[in-house]
């Protein structure tokens, strides 16, 4: 099960108004919370954990690399993100959440993780139990005042911003995600990496290429 979808590259991207945000070389991971039992459930794309002692545990033996997380995740987003959906008229009758954030470090790359380095969790996403991911001007307006990726600009999605970004006009390391449309299955999404990240990607994983290309 995948807790939250593969993205496609831009090869057949509308061209139509759009969020861009940053992209982070991290670890995507969600955050599970219920009006009745608060934070229950987290884990990465593709799979979950019970969020106890016995849960966190058996995630660090899978994930060792990302065994910080859940202390990151109290520290910095578990308070505020539960005072959003508690407090929030738009969010009071809805029962359940998910919150999607990238884990990474300033040495973070390909998923791996300096275990000196400071980490973070950068929110990208909030999915509602009854419509699913909710739509990109809401999430930045709703949740501006938490750690949510950067927006690198808002406006049509064209062949010339894409090709910006490509280019590294925008100040990127890895890419953007151009989001666009209305909520859940209104919502599209699409990625565009950098030339410079594509070829460190290539450099580090010959052998796995085919694995990172858009």
């Amino acid at each position: 099960m995948l807790h939250y979808p593969k993205i496609p590259g831009s090869k057949n991207a509308p061209l139509q108004r759009c969020i861009a945000f940053e992209k982070y070389d991290g670890a995507n991971l969600h955050w599970d919370w219920d009006r009745d039992f608060g934070w229950h459930a987290f884990g990465t794309r593709r799979d979950a954990f019970n969020l106890t002692d016995e849960g966190i545990a058996q995630f660090c033996e899978r994930h060792a690399h990302l065994h910080e997380c859940v202390s990151v995740f109290w520290r910095s987003l578990a308070e505020p993100l539960e005072k959003i959906f508690r407090d929030h008229a738009d969010y009071r009758n809805v029962q359940s959440f998910q919150a999607f954030t990238e884990f990474l470090g300033p040495n973070s790359f390909a998923g791996l993780h300096q275990e000196a380095d400071p980490k973070e969790l950068r929110l990208f996403d909030v999915s509602l139990e009854s419509t699913g991911l909710i739509a990109p001007g809401r999430f930045v307006t709703d949740f501006a005042a938490l750690p949510i990726a950067r927006v690198v600009y808002q406006g049509r999605l064209t062949g010339r911003f894409a090709e910006d970004v490509r280019e590294g006009k925008y100040g990127v390391d890895e890419g953007v995600i151009c989001k666009g449309g209305g909520e859940g299955t209104d919502l599209w999404m699409v990625k565009i990496k950098t030339y410079a990240y594509l070829q460190k990607l290539k450099q580090a994983f010959a052998d796995r290429w085919e694995e990172y290309w858009e």
